[in-house]
């Protein structure tokens, strides 16, 4: 396997954590028309006491059960109700009444191109422990989708980068999560594994370890890439991925996209 292993270009701890505080550079703007390509891949009703809220009595078999058990402003038990005006069930309280709605989180992360090769981590925490994976994670509060997926790469691979453009745009509606993706570089070529990882390598296009990436997303953001360098065309995509019930994080055959748009 060729691949540059983060022990010939070290960044010393310090030092990353000093980038973190780096602005990320402004996206340029695209102007593009898009084009429809079709890809698949196999590959309780209760009120509670100001000091002690009673727990919610769990549903019954074949009710949908909330993700939001007590209520973020007073602490009482929720239910699942239809409030007025609404078509789906949300999670109500008992005793103030607020709805409170269970929204997608954005995850964003880079895919950092050095001399042909591509950087990834290994990850060091659970879930897809030990599996190889671009840089990437939640959007904080306060910072733009660039900014969170620059600070993503500094903290997972001590990378310092500059946003080149995004490259794709990522829905996951089964597990409630909608990814985006920047190409960038490295304005130093120098990077370690973060504390979130346990190394970091550059991987050139054929030796990128796809038997062992964590994650659908990164497979198919991995795979979009490679297609479109070897076209000569690097374009920007959007797709739906829909994973299966009880599928491995990184089961080649757990998915299918769809609506992929290439701009």
């Amino acid at each position: 396997m060729l691949l540059l292993r983060s022990h010939h270009l070290l960044l010393p701890h310090a030092a990353c954590l000093l980038l973190r505080r780096a602005a990320a550079a402004p996206l340029p703007r695209a102007a593009a028309a898009a084009r429809l390509r079709p890809l698949r891949m196999s590959t309780s009703n209760s009120s509670a006491s100001a000091s002690s809220p009673a727990a919610p009595s769990p549903p019954p078999a074949g009710v949908p059960k909330s993700r939001i058990p007590f209520c973020p402003a007073c602490g009482s038990p929720t239910k699942l109700a239809v409030p007025d005006g609404d078509e789906k069930m949300r999670a109500v309280c008992s005793s103030c009444g607020r709805v409170h709605y269970e929204n997608p989180k954005m995850v964003v992360g880079c895919l950092v191109e050095h001399e042909n090769k591509v950087l990834l981590c290994r990850r060091k925490i659970e879930p897809a422990y030990g599996l190889w994976t671009l840089p990437a994670g939640y959007l904080e509060v306060g910072e733009s989708a660039a900014q969170g997926a620059s600070r993503e790469t500094l903290e997972e691979a001590c990378a310092d980068v500059e946003i080149v453009s995004p490259f794709a745009q990522l829905d996951i509606p089964l597990i409630g999560q909608s990814y985006i993706i920047f190409r960038a570089r490295m304005k130093t070529p120098n990077f370690s594994p973060g504390v979130e990882s346990l190394e970091c390598a550059l991987f050139a296009l054929d030796d990128i370890p796809f038997d062992s990436l964590a994650f659908s997303s990164i497979i198919v953001t991995l795979r979009m890439y490679i297609e479109d360098v070897k076209s000569g065309n690097i374009k920007f995509h959007y797709c739906t991925i829909n994973k299966r019930i009880g599928a491995g994080a990184s089961d080649l055959r757990s998915f299918d996209i769809d609506n992929h748009l290439a701009v």
